[in-house]
C-alpha cells in the first residue's frame, strides 16, 4: 500500500514538473525580430527593406546633431545601412566617404569575416544635409563623430567584433576616425587612403608619372593630353555644343574654357586612377594624327566632359570643400606641354565650390593625423594600388606603430584590395583581419597562409571593382 501510495506521489510530482516546464517555456519571450530592434534605437527611422537572400537589408534614417559640440543646436537626418546576417557575428563598419548605395552590397571585409555590415553616408551629401547647411560643421571630426554615434548606438544589437573600413575618401574617413575614437574599432581597414600632409608639397605626385607603367603608354596618354589643348579652339566648340544640348552651366568654375582645360589635365591621372596598363591598347598611338573625335572620344571617356559643369560639380560640393578646408588637393606640373597651351594649371578646390560657402584651409588637420598614426596606429592596415596616383602620398607607419601594415598590390589602380596583393601579404592581411575581427581559427592563427575569406564570393554582392568617380576626387 505505501509502495503503491509513493508511486501516486511521484506520478503527481512529475505530472506537475512536465506541466510546470510547459508552463515556462510557454511564458519566455519571443525573440525580438531585428528590424524591431533596429527601430528601438533612438533617433532611428525606417526607410526601406529590400529582401537579399541569407541577409535582411535596411536603409533607415539615424538623428544626428549638425554639431557634435553642442548637441542643442539642431539636428539632421543621416542616411545608413544595415546589412544583417545574424547578432553573433562580427560587423564591419563601412563609408565610401560620399553617399551610401541603398541597395545590398558587401565590402570585401566583411565576405573575409562572414560578418554583418553598417555604412554610414558622409554628412552633407544629400540628403543627410541639414538645412540651412551650416559648412563650418563639415569636417573630419564631426564625421568621425557621426560614426561614433551611431557605432554606440548599434553596438548593443551587435555585440561582436567591429572592424571599419573604406576606399579612398572612405578609406581616408577609416583613419580619421580611429584618430578620433580609437577605442570604438577592433580592427580599420583602409583602401587607397590619400595622406596629403603637406598641401603645398606635391612633388611625390609629379615623380609618379614620371615612372608609372611604361614609356610608351606615358608617351601616348601625354599625347593626347597636349592635344586636347593644342586644338582647344574646335574642341571647345564641340564642348559648347554639347553643353547646350545637355543644359550644362558653368557658373561655379566660371566659364567654359575654365572648365574645359579642367577635364583636360585630368586626362592622365584619371587614366591611372581607374584603368590598368592593359588599357593603353585603347589610346591613339599617334595623337598629332588622329581625328578631333578620337582625341574628343577618349578624353571623354577617362575624364568626362560632364565634371565641370554646375550639374557635375554640384553632387560633390562636400568633398571640394573638404579639400579646401581639410584634406589638401594635389598639384602637378606637366612637362611635356608647353606653358603657352595651360592657361590656369591645376586648379584650387575653391573653383569647384559656390563662392557663397565661405572656405578657410586648416594646415594643421592633416599633419595632426598623420603624426597620430605614425605614433600609435594598432590594427591598422592600410593597402594601396602600385599605379594609383592617389597612393603617391600614403600613410606611413612609425615606432610606435603596432600590429599595423601598409601594403601594396602590384599592378593594381585606385581599386586595389586584399585579394591583389601577393600571396604571401594577401594570407597575412587575411588572416590579421579574421583576428581582429575575433574570428580566426586555431589553425590560421598558427598559420597565416591557411587564411581564407570566410563567406563565398557573391558576384551580386560583392563589390570588388573601383567605385567610379570624376578624375581628382578620390
Amino acid at each position: 500500500m505505501r509502495k503503491a501510495l509513493r508511486w501516486l506521489l511521484a506520478l503527481v510530482v512529475l505530472i506537475g514538473t512536465v506541466s510546470t516546464a510547459g508552463a515556462a517555456t510557454a511564458a519566455e519571450p519571443k525573440a525580438v525580430d531585428i528590424k524591431d530592434r533596429l527601430l528601438s534605437v533612438p533617433g532611428m527611422s525606417l526607410i526601406e527593406e529590400k529582401p537579399y537572400t541569407g541577409y535582411r537589408f535596411f536603409v533607415l534614417n539615424y538623428t544626428q546633431p549638425v554639431d557634435h559640440r553642442h548637441p542643442s543646436r539642431g539636428t539632421f537626418q543621416q542616411r545608413i545601412t544595415v546589412l544583417h546576417k545574424d547578432v553573433n557575428r562580427p560587423t564591419v563598419f563601412y563609408t565610401g566617404g560620399y553617399n551610401v548605395s541603398t541597395n545590398p552590397g558587401r565590402r570585401e571585409p566583411t565576405q573575409i569575416v562572414d560578418g554583418n555590415q553598417v555604412s554610414m553616408e558622409y554628412r552633407y551629401f544629400t540628403p543627410s544635409r541639414p538645412a540651412p547647411a551650416d559648412w563650418s560643421k563639415l569636417d573630419i571630426w564631426q564625421a568621425a563623430s557621426d560614426q561614433h554615434r551611431i557605432f554606440e548606438a548599434l553596438k548593443p544589437l551587435y555585440p561582436q567584433n567591429w572592424i571599419s573600413t573604406g576606399g579612398s575618401k572612405g578609406g581616408m574617413t577609416a583613419t580619421y576616425y580611429e584618430r578620433f575614437y580609437p577605442r570604438d574599432m577592433d580592427g580599420v581597414v583602409a583602401y587607397v587612403a590619400p595622406n596629403d600632409v603637406v598641401n603645398n608639397e606635391d612633388s611625390a605626385y609629379d615623380r609618379f608619372f614620371a615612372r608609372v607603367g611604361t614609356e610608351e603608354c606615358r608617351d601616348r596618354l601625354n599625347g593626347v593630353q597636349r592635344e586636347a589643348l593644342v586644338r582647344r579652339a574646335p574642341l571647345e566648340q564641340k564642348y559648347a555644343a554639347y553643353a547646350a544640348e545637355n543644359g550644362y552651366t558653368f557658373d561655379t568654375i566660371g566659364s567654359l574654357d575654365r572648365a574645359y582645360e579642367a577635364v583636360v589635365l585630368d586626362y592622365v591621372w584619371g587614366f591611372w586612377q581607374y584603368s590598368t596598363l592593359a588599357d593603353c591598347a585603347d589610346i591613339p598611338a599617334d595623337a598629332e594624327h588622329a581625328t578631333d573625335e578620337a582625341i574628343w572620344d577618349s578624353v571623354d571617356t577617362i575624364s568626362g566632359f560632364s565634371a565641370y559643369t554646375d550639374q557635375g560639380l554640384e553632387t560633390y560640393t562636400p568633398y571640394y570643400y573638404q579639400a579646401g578646408t581639410q584634406l589638401g588637393a594635389p598639384t602637378i606640373d606637366f612637362p611635356h606641354i608647353e606653358k603657352k597651351y595651360i592657361r590656369y594649371g591645376y586648379q584650387p578646390p575653391r573653383n569647384f565650390v559656390p563662392r557663397s560657402i565661405p572656405m578657410k584651409f586648416e594646415p594643421r588637420a592633416m599633419r595632426d593625423v598623420d603624426t597620430w598614426v605614425q605614433h600609435n596606429a594598432r590594427h591598422m592596415l592600410f593597402v594601396y594600388g602600385e599605379n594609383d596616383p592617389w597612393g603617391a602620398e600614403p600613410f606611413r607607419l612609425g615606432h610606435g606603430a603596432r600590429d599595423s601594415y601598409v601594403m601594396t598590390a602590384p599592378g593594381m589602380n585606385h581599386g586595389a584590395n586584399v585579394a591583389g596583393l601577393v600571396p604571401d601579404q594577401k594570407a597575412r592581411a587575411t588572416a590579421r583581419i579574421l583576428e581582429w575581427a575575433g574570428v580566426a581559427s586555431a589553425e590560421v592563427r598558427k598559420s597565416p597562409s591557411a587564411a581564407r575569406p570566410l563567406a563565398a564570393f557573391d558576384a551580386k554582392l560583392d563589390k570588388r571593382d573601383v567605385e567610379r568617380e570624376p578624375a581628382l576626387r578620390p
